[in-house]
């Protein structure tokens, strides 16, 4: 009778521990769903804020590398980017185009943004700079060896950038004026919209040789660079950034632009050809 009665005691303690780890599981199960549920709905009280950044279209590739670090670092901030020829750009924001951030390819345009009022003065930042550089087809080198070899006798077309509206095509032809060519090369110029289909232009084929950025060059496996430039042929190739007086994320275009001067910002540009 005794050992029976042992039987059934212990047979009820275990079931009261099996009772009381199915419930201490089942607490333990709903915490957790709790707290998951807790942290996204925090995750969702979060403003999403898309940042607009027109941006000179040969800053393509370093944005692009900039959004994946960036983004992964500001969960509640969407870079999307307007690229084209910096003209254009201006031009756009002139118009009343929604942009948070203009990032220019010279001072020409910031500075006739600025004069109108249309971007943020204090804001202003030069962060980078580059370099234009003579290119021609990797199947098609021609025998370029500089700038001054350039001879329009043996050419059939020469791409530059649109001189009017793209900061490439300006220095390209402040440069070739430097060294006495410009004049001679007239009739063999073809007119990019912007400094990418210049590149394009030479990459296919469509022209005998291009004058690029030097950021542009590095990025494409098709060009060789035969040449680069003389600083003193052009004006000072400077990039500015500035948010623009529209802009409603004020605070966080001017976020971007430190991430720009900073560190991680200066290694990607860097990376991509820019010089500073």
């Amino acid at each position: 009778m005794i050992q029976k009665i042992h039987v059934g005691l212990i047979a009820l303690l275990l079931f009261v521990a099996v009772i009381g780890c199915s419930q201490n599981k089942a607490v333990e199960e709903h915490t957790n769903v709790g707290i998951e549920q807790a942290q996204h709905e925090v995750q969702s009280d979060v403003k999403q804020i898309e940042l607009t950044i027109s941006a000179a279209i040969s800053l393509t590739d370093a944005l692009n590398e900039m959004k994946d670090v960036y983004e992964k670092e500001h969960k509640e901030v969407t870079l999307t980017f307007n690229l084209g020829g910096s003209g254009k750009l201006a031009q756009q924001i002139e118009q009343g185009a929604p942009v948070d951030i203009f990032l220019s390819a010279d001072t020409k345009w910031m500075d006739e943004l600025e004069s109108k009022s249309l971007v943020v003065t204090n804001t202003r930042v030069d962060f980078t700079g580059n370099k234009i550089v003579l290119i021609t087809n990797k199947d098609n080198e021609l025998g370029l060896n500089s700038f001054k070899d350039i001879d329009s006798s043996t050419l059939t077309h020469i791409a530059v950038g649109e001189p009017t509206s793209v900061p490439a095509g300006r220095y390209t032809k402040e440069a070739l004026i430097a060294i006495g060519k410009w004049e001679r090369v007239q009739s063999k110029l073809v007119f990019g919209q912007d400094v990418r289909q210049v590149l394009t232009y030479v990459e296919s084929g469509n022209a005998d040789m291009g004058i690029v950025y030097l950021s542009d060059a590095v990025t494409s496996d098709k060009v060789t660079i035969k040449a680069e430039a003389q600083p003193q042929w052009h004006s000072a190739i400077i990039y500015p950034a500035a948010v623009t007086a529209e802009s409603k994320n004020k605070q966080e275009a001017k976020k971007f632009i430190n991430f720009l001067q900073g560190e991680q910002g200066q290694a990607i540009l860097e990376k991509y050809g820019f010089v500073k």
